[in-house]
C-alpha cells in the first residue's frame, strides 16, 4: 500500500526523541556514545513509567545525533556501568523520521532504538573505522548493547508490549557483518527478527534511509506492510 510522505515539519509535532547519551574513555581517547534511543508521540503527552514499547529498531550506529542541552555522562571502559539511566531530549535526524513515519502509520506511541554500536558517527566509513580499532587494539566490544558483557542491560532493553516486532534495520554493508552475528545471535535468543531483507547475503535488511527519495517512500511503505502481515 501507498502511505503518503508526512514532512518532518509534520512529524515535530507529533513526536520527540530522548536518549541516553554517554562518553567512554578507551586508551585515553574519548569515544561519544549513545546507548538507546526512544521516539514517543507526544499525545498522550504522558507516558505511564511501566509503558513497553510497541516494537524495537535496531540500526547501525547513532549518526550525528545528540543531545539538546545536557552534557553527556562520562564512563570508563573498565566499569561501563551505570544506574538508572537519564534520558534526555535530543535532536532528531532523517532516519529517525523514517521510523516516525512508520510510527504513525501503524498507529505506535512509543519505539525504542537499539544500534550494533553505541558508537556516534556520522560518516559509516569512520564507524567501521573506529569499531574496528577499539575492538582490535583495545578488545573493547562494550560499544556494542550486544556483546556478552551488557547481557542484562540488553534483556531490559527488549522488554516490549506483546507481539511487539523487533525490526532489523541496520543496512547492508558486508563490513558491519561481525557486529551484525553478534546482534542476531543474540536478539534471537528474544524474538524472532523481522525487515525488508536484502538479496545478498543472511541477516542483511535494508537502511531506512536510502539516497533516493522515492526509495525512502518505498522503505516506509513496505515496512508499513510487513508490520500489518503479522497482525
Amino acid at each position: 500500500m501507498t502511505c503518503g510522505f508526512i514532512p518532518s515539519k509534520g512529524l515535530k509535532k507529533l513526536f520527540q526523541v530522548r536518549g541516553h547519551f554517554y562518553d567512554v574513555l578507551v586508551g585515553g581517547e574519548r569515544v561519544p556514545c549513545r546507548s538507546v534511543l526512544e521516539i514517543v508521540r507526544v499525545t498522550p503527552a504522558r507516558m505511564s513509567p511501566q509503558a513497553v514499547p510497541d516494537a524495537i529498531v535496531v540500526m547501525m550506529n547513532p549518526g550525528s545525533s545528540k543531545p539538546l542541552s545536557s552534557v553527556p555522562q562520562q564512563v570508563d571502559h573498565t566499569q561501563h556501568s551505570w544506574g538508572r539511566k537519564k534520558l534526555v531530549l535530543a535532536k532528531p535526524d532523517t532516519t529517525q523520521y523514517q521510523i516516525m513515519r512508520v510510527m504513525h502509520f501503524c498507529r505506535w506511541n512509543y519505539v525504542r532504538v537499539l544500534n550494533l554500536s553505541d558508537l556516534r558517527d556520522a560518516s559509516s566509513t569512520s564507524f567501521v573505522r573506529k569499531y574496528r580499532h577499539l575492538e582490535q587494539e583495545h578488545e573493547y566490544t562494550k560499544h556494542s548493547i550486544f556483546s556478552s558483557a551488557r547481557a542484562g542491560e540488553l534483556s531490559r532493553h527488549l522488554q516490549r508490549s506483546n507481539g511487539a516486532p523487533i525490526i532489523s534495520a541496520w543496512g547492508t554493508s558486508p563490513q558491519l557483518a561481525p557486529l551484525i552475528r553478534r546482534c542476531a545471535r543474540k536478539i534471537r535468543e528474544h524474538g524472532e527478527l523481522i525487515g525488508l531483507p536484502h538479496h545478498e547475503g543472511a541477516d542483511r535488511y535494508l537502511h531506512p534511509l536510502p539516497h533516493k527519495q522515492n526509495d525512502k517512500r518505498a522503505w516506509v511503505d513496505a515496512m508499513v506492510d510487513r508490520i500489518r502481515d503479522l497482525r
